[in-house]
């Protein structure tokens, strides 16, 4: 990979680590629920009129849409209302890996290896370290509202592959048109009309700016970005710079939140990172072994 494609990944790691601190901003104005709404809402509108809708059945663009809008970032956006902290919310969501991997296994037909189980069980140390110290930082319902996000995350990546190589920015704005109608329906159920109007009135250019960010940037910007890097490169070369997302995560809500980064928030980390770094790098390490030993 070279210097300049090295640089774009870790810009898109490090639009999606901060946007947890945008959308903690953005919380102390509108509901989760509306939020998510209007992300999703500005990320198929007025895109879809100028971008094909990918080859793949309706089916799927709507399973992802409800996973992705819905399940991800309507349960995600509900946690960090004051039930986990922005720092600990892009750690924990990384779980999705370890999701994948399962759902995988039963949607797919792929098997689990050795290495993966042990991946898992790093990650899921991580996670009872997190649920055992957690005291003001997170809440059990966060941590299961932030499990719940992560186990859609890693429907809609399931989904996703079925669909084959199409236009990742395409297909996401065509399934955000499936996104938006649940999440506004569960807005009008749960967080109700009065609660809607009086976040729309107090929209200002910071939160505009913070939900067109969502949108263009964290959306459709890094997700486009990211589909092009992997049409340039194997998976193996630009998957593991997602580890950088808490690191971004985490260090923007200490920098910029004065989140704390207590010994325990660290040991965390280093347990749900070194989790996904077993599952990205072995099989890389295993092929190389394998290929020196048959050349010598």
């Amino acid at each position: 990979m070279s210097l300049a494609d090295g640089i774009l990944a870790v810009l898109v790691m490090a639009v999606w680590g901060t946007n947890f601190v945008v959308i903690k901003f953005a919380l102390g104005v509108l509901p989760p629920l509306l939020f998510a709404t209007l992300r999703f809402l500005l990320v198929c509108f007025p895109a879809v009129l100028f971008l094909k809708r990918p080859a793949v059945p309706l089916r799927h663009l709507a399973a992802y849409g409800v996973l992705i809008g819905a399940g991800q970032f309507g349960l995600l956006y509900i946690a960090m209302t004051g039930f986990i902290s922005p720092g600990l919310a892009s750690l924990v969501v990384q779980t999705q890996v370890v999701f994948t991997i399962g759902l995988s296994m039963i949607f797919t037909g792929d098997r689990i290896r050795a290495y993966q189980i042990g991946a898992v069980l790093l990650a899921g140390a991580g996670i009872v370290v997190i649920a055992t110290h957690a005291q003001g930082s997170a809440t059990p319902l966060g941590l299961i509202l932030i499990i719940g996000a992560a186990l859609s995350w890693a429907g809609g990546n399931v989904v996703a592959r079925l669909g084959g190589r199409v236009n990742m920015l395409a297909y996401v704005v065509w399934s955000s048109l499936f996104s938006v109608p649940p999440l506004l329906a569960l807005s009008l159920f749960f967080e109700g009309p009065a609660a809607i109007a009086t976040g729309l009135s107090h929209l200002d250019a910071g939160v505009l700016a913070a939900v067109a960010w969502q949108s263009a940037g964290n959306t459709m910007f890094g997700y486009s970005l990211w589909a092009w890097l992997l049409s340039r490169h194997p998976a193996a070369t630009i998957s593991p710079t997602a580890l950088l997302v808490p690191v971004f995560g985490m260090s923007a809500s200490a920098l910029l939140l004065g989140e704390p980064l207590q010994d325990w928030k660290l040991l965390a980390a280093a347990l749900v990172l070194g989790g996904l770094a077993v599952n990205f790098f072995w099989p890389l390490v295993k092929a190389r072994t394998t290929f020196r030993r048959s050349e010598s």
